[in-house]
């Protein structure tokens, strides 16, 4: 298949997932709240690819979620070439990809974080995954998280779960904390073995988040919760603040090409607080 196609069959599908995830979001706010919509351009840059994030606040259900596409492409720098697999010959590069950040208003639903994407350079690549910061333990939930995402990794391969899983857990790990930043889930990159194959893990990677997101929010969008309870989220969200700024990469990399800033942070919560 030439890489044309596949990189408009990526990228069509990652648009359509955002439309997706957009609509479940906004029927769970029983659409009394709707996201607001950016387009943007990489700076400095003309004709070289964007696209659109989208933010929902204040919701009932919903404290902050954003809800990003993009499509870039150009020539990495020269600092960041030498880090991108299959540069060494051409610093050209393509990457599209959808990344959905969700923190709750009520405390006993966790923050979830989900993305998928592809890079192509002289040969291309899938990367992504799955992962929750609850800020209240929840034993049965953890169990279930897991069990969820193993379903859809044993679909492709049985070694996939137990892989992916240890990467998330070395991945979201803050070191200066000494501690996880969340249950984990699932978190792979460098994914290039078979493109129909890849192709279709990572969609169903996407659909599994959206079963995902949307059975845990209806299981404890109604549990009562008090301001204890806020204190302890907000303090939690300072951890997932230190992590996305210090050691994410798909912060890093967003700012190194010259993204869009608000895109790129859009992942930071409402309110966090540190002791």
């Amino acid at each position: 298949m030439e890489i044309y196609i596949k990189k408009k069959l990526v990228r069509n599908w990652f648009k359509i997932l955002q439309d997706v995830i957009c609509y479940d979001i906004e029927e769970i706010e029983k659409k009394s709240k709707k996201f607001i919509s950016k387009e943007w351009q990489r700076s400095n840059y003309k004709d070289q690819g964007g696209g659109e994030y989208r933010i929902l606040q204040g919701g009932k259900v919903f404290d902050k979620v954003g809800v990003n596409f993009s499509e870039v492409y150009g020539k990495f720098s020269k600092e960041i070439k030498k880090k991108i697999p299959g540069t060494n010959l051409n610093s050209n590069f393509w990457a599209s990809g959808i990344s959905v950040v969700m923190h709750m208003k009520n405390p006993h639903i966790p923050a979830m974080h989900f993305n998928t994407r592809y890079i192509f350079t002289s040969h291309g690549w899938f990367g992504g995954g799955i992962d929750v910061t609850p800020c209240i333990k929840d034993e049965k939930l953890k169990k279930w998280f897991h069990k969820e995402i193993k379903l859809t990794c044993d679909k492709y391969d049985k070694n996939y779960y137990n892989k992916y899983k240890k990467w998330c857990d070395q991945y979201f790990y803050l070191p200066h904390r000494k501690e996880t930043r969340g249950i984990g889930g699932i978190f792979f990159d460098y994914k290039k073995s078979n493109w129909k194959k890849d192709f279709d893990f990572i969609r169903d990677v996407g659909l599994t988040f959206k079963k995902i997101f949307k059975e845990i929010i209806d299981k404890k969008k109604n549990k009562k919760w008090s301001k204890k309870h806020k204190e302890i989220q907000f303090k939690k969200r300072g951890r997932y603040v230190e992590f996305n700024l210090l050691y994410d990469r798909g912060t890093k990399f967003g700012l190194q090409t010259n993204g869009n800033v608000d895109a790129i942070l859009m992942s930071l919560p409402p309110i966090a607080k540190w002791d």
